[in-house]
């Protein structure tokens, strides 16, 4: 035999050897693993998981997604302001970098916005430049996320953006007062003000409200709210990923903590944001935490999240009660994505996706 093939063949055998020792390992690990879990999960009560990493998701996600749901985690999310002057400066720090990327958007997505003053509220009217025949008589109602802290002025407009962008309707934005300044219900005051005094002038049944996070929190907050004030009620709403349970409830705030790579924990700045906001009032309080509320008589309903979101259990508990209140609910859920990615690109292919469904969800309730 030639000498060749002896290199070759003590190769293939040295390559088959160590194959063979790592299968072995990780088959003894496996087992070894799967006894000592089974051992922890034995008695009826808390799950007990092995410490373990998770890579990206498959194929099917886009390369631009797939970019935001690699990225570490944001420098803020541990953050731990103990005065008002630091809770501002944090959020000043934030909405600065916001505020940089909006000119940039409203030229690609073909949007103008202006400021008003509605019912003394600060708000943003955002319209796009092309507009489909069918929604000129429509309106939508923006309420923007950032945990009840974050988004003052432009900082948060990149959501009702979008929503004109990829929509083509006409969006109000809600500029509505926040901590440390203004606690609950400033928030809430705000953005009750101005749906009562926009449906004077406009048919509810061609309106919609919609946001996500704290937006979608105080989307569902708001019908809660026009019901008991007997108010004109939206025809849809497309509350995002909800903090519809504002406390630390839920299995995906376990589940997804670590995971989520834009909360990534309710005990960071988000826990603290939550107690700020509240200033004292109870977690469960439905206009904060509004899964606690009655939702019979919802308008149709379309939320939308990702299998890593920290809020996945929030979007799920809200679409289920929907469900079981007799509301038309639609669930989109995204692979891989963390809390509210589908909106931090807009050159994402998921972007355009999750904005044009829920603006056909809105074309299907909302009359002409």
């Amino acid at each position: 035999m030639r000498r060749s093939h002896l290199a070759l063949l003590s190769a293939s055998l040295a390559w088959l050897a160590v194959t063979a020792t790592a299968y072995a390992q990780t088959a003894a690990t496996y087992d070894d693993l799967a006894k000592s879990e089974a051992a922890a999960n034995a008695e009826n009560g808390k799950r007990v998981a092995p410490v373990k990493s998770i890579g990206n998701p498959s194929d099917e996600v886009s390369p631009e997604m797939q970019a935001m749901i690699g990225a570490p985690y944001p420098p803020h999310f541990n953050a731990d302001p103990k005065t008002p002057a630091e809770w501002k400066e944090l959020i000043e720090r934030r909405a600065k970098l916001a505020i940089a990327g909006i000119p940039a958007m409203k030229e690609k997505l073909g949007v103008k916005v202006e400021e008003t003053k509605i019912a003394g509220v600060h708000c943003f009217v955002v319209t796009p430049n092309k507009m489909p025949p069918d929604n000129r008589r429509r309106l939508l109602v923006h309420v923007h996320g950032g945990g009840y802290v974050f988004g003052p002025g432009e900082a948060a407009l990149g959501e009702a953006i979008m929503m004109a962008g990829f929509g083509g309707f006409k969006v109000i934005s809600v500029d509505y007062r926040m901590p440390p300044d203004f606690p609950y219900p400033a928030a809430m005051d705000d953005a009750m003000a101005v749906w009562k005094e926009l449906v004077k002038t406009n048919d509810h049944r061609r309106m919609a409200i919609f946001g996500t996070s704290t937006g979608g929190a105080m989307t569902l907050a708001m019908v809660l709210r026009a019901k008991t004030e007997k108010l004109p009620r939206p025809a849809a709403i497309a509350p995002g990923t909800p903090w519809a349970d504002i406390d630390k409830i839920g299995d995906s705030y376990a589940g997804n903590e670590w995971l989520d790579n834009v909360l990534v924990t309710w005990d960071g700045w988000l826990g603290r944001a939550a107690k700020l906001y509240a200033n004292g009032t109870s977690l469960k309080d439905p206009q904060i935490s509004p899964i606690y509320g009655d939702f019979k008589g919802f308008p149709p309903t379309i939320l939308t999240t990702g299998t890593r979101d920290l809020f996945l259990s929030n979007t799920v508990r809200t679409h289920r009660k929907l469900r079981r209140a007799g509301v038309i609910a639609d669930l989109n859920v995204y692979e891989g994505q963390s809390h509210a990615q589908y909106q931090f690109n807009i050159a994402a292919p998921e972007t355009r996706e999750a904005f044009t469904d829920i603006a056909r969800f809105f074309d299907r309730y909302l009359e002409e």
